[in-house]
C-alpha cells in the first residue's frame, strides 16, 4: 500500500494535472490544479476506505460507493451552507466522477 494516497505526478502549462486515484492514473484539467490534487486525494482516500470495509474488489463499485458517501456528506453540508457554492462544488465533483467512470468503462 502506498504511503501517499493520491500523488501528483506532473503539471503542464495548459492547466492539466496528472493524478493517481486508486492506483489509476488520470489526466485532469482545471483552473486550480492544487484543488484538483486535493480532490484526487479525497477521492482516493474515500475509495480506499470503502474498499477496506467492503467485500468488493471491483473498482467501479468502489468508486460508486465512495461517490455515494461523498454525496451524502455534501447533502448534509448543504443544510447549513451557501446553496450556490454547494451546487457549484457538486457539479464539479459530478463532472470529475463522470470522467473517472467513463475512463473505467473504456479500460475495464
Amino acid at each position: 500500500m502506498r504511503s501517499v494516497l493520491a500523488q501528483e505526478q506532473s503539471t503542464d502549462p495548459f492547466g492539466y494535472v496528472t493524478v493517481e486515484i486508486y492506483d489509476q492514473t488520470y489526466y485532469l484539467s482545471g483552473h486550480d490544479t492544487q484543488h484538483i490534487r486535493n480532490l484526487a486525494e479525497l477521492v482516493d482516500a474515500r475509495m480506499r476506505a470503502v474498499a477496506a470495509q467492503g467485500r468488493t474488489v471491483d473498482s467501479l463499485r468502489v468508486a460508486v460507493l465512495a461517490a455515494l458517501n461523498l454525496a451524502d456528506e455534501l447533502s448534509q453540508a448543504t443544510e447549513g451552507g451557501d446553496a450556490r457554492l454547494t451546487h457549484a462544488r457538486a457539479a464539479s465533483l459530478r463532472g470529475m466522477l463522470d470522467e473517472v467512470l467513463e475512463d473505467e468503462r473504456k479500460t475495464g
